[in-house]
């Protein structure tokens, strides 16, 4: 790479503060809406010496906090020394899990290392969640959060939204979700990529009346329930939803990154297409990535002139500069375009 294509980093407008880490493809499940088509690691995963350099490539960054998810983490045999290292050069850990497979032991070392906390994916009642995942993984996670929270280790719950469980969501937060000693519970949108792409109706639901629902309950809630930035923005709940007045629109390559078990580096981890590649980290160091002017495009470049269709015409685009990426490219192939946004029903 030429000379000409950096800036340095006191003059650079965008500072990498968050990560997503895919650190495995292996999964103890292989479910029917996985993003990733988890369930075997790939071929050519990083290995421990390669994702050490990962780990201070990220602490040269002054990276803030990354979130680890897979496949399943404890599926990889050396996460414990990832894991280890990542807190050890001072950056926030959080671990994305199933709850599967996680054991005492493992929560011990957790512990030890300082981990910022953990997050348990519950899709549902038990009927909905282990019809997409897997028989008896419902009550393994529930499980999982408990054990989590006697260690003394902060637990959350994500939940993915799709048509069936969006449907029952009132009854899940009163007969599961409110019972859990949780500090919060994020909604986001399953969006047909992976193994749900094709099955749109399965995951399209009314972004609006679960805004609504949010905004009913949250206040009353035992611990904070929020939003993800593909759910809908700039309804009147969105203080509601994201703690602040405004959503500043879609972070990837402005803030944030997504780094993959093989070392590709995208704008965010929920990007699944190789279009969005910006480089690998065994060709191409993470700085030589953030800092070309090359790179993130699609972010970095954008303007309001770039928004489409409902977007174009709304008086909130220029600020939201079309919400999700990822959601929108996996539901209408258009960068620039929320189609479904929450603004947009009624």
């Amino acid at each position: 790479m030429k000379k000409s294509e950096f800036r340095k980093p006191e003059d650079f407008p965008y500072r990498l503060t968050t990560c997503v880490w895919e650190i495995t493809l292996s999964c103890s499940f292989s479910c029917k809406y996985c993003g990733s088509r988890a369930g075997k690691a790939q071929e050519g995963e990083l290995n421990t010496a390669e994702c050490m350099d990962v780990v201070r490539q990220l602490r040269e960054m002054h990276l803030r906090r990354i979130n680890l998810i897979g496949g399943e983490v404890f599926m990889r045999p050396d996460w414990r020394i990832i894991v280890a290292a990542l807190c050890g050069a001072g950056i926030k850990v959080c671990i994305i899990t199933n709850g599967y497979r996680l054991k005492d032991e493992d929560l011990r070392l957790l512990k030890d290392v300082q981990i910022e906390s953990i997050a348990v994916s519950i899709d549902g009642p038990e009927e909905v969640h282990d019809a997409w995942r897997m028989e008896g993984s419902f009550k393994k996670a529930v499980e999982s959060v408990r054990r989590i929270d006697s260690f003394g280790i902060p637990v959350s719950v994500i939940t993915a939204l799709r048509r069936d469980n969006a449907a029952v969501l009132s009854g899940f937060y009163d007969d599961t979700v409110s019972k859990l000693p949780i500090f919060a519970w994020q909604l986001q949108s399953c969006a047909p990529m992976g193994n749900a792409l094709g099955n749109d109706d399965a995951v399209r639901y009314s972004f609006r009346d679960v805004i609504r629902w949010i905004a009913k309950t949250a206040p009353g809630a035992p611990f904070a329930i929020g939003a993800a930035d593909n759910i809908g923005y700039f309804t009147p709940e969105e203080e509601d939803l994201r703690g602040g007045p405004v959503f500043g629109g879609c972070r990837a390559g402005l803030s944030s990154i997504g780094i993959d078990s093989r070392g590709n580096v995208t704008g965010c981890e929920s990007m699944k297409d190789p279009s969005f590649i910006e480089g690998n980290l065994r060709e191409k160091s993470l700085k030589e990535i953030w800092y070309s002017p090359l790179s993130f495009r699609y972010n970095r470049e954008f303007n309001e002139k770039m928004l489409h269709g409902i977007c174009a015409d709304c008086p909130e685009g220029p600020y939201c500069a079309g919400g999700c990426r990822s959601y929108n490219f996996f539901t209408s192939g258009d960068l620039y375009e929320s189609r479904y946004c929450a603004r947009g029903e009624n």
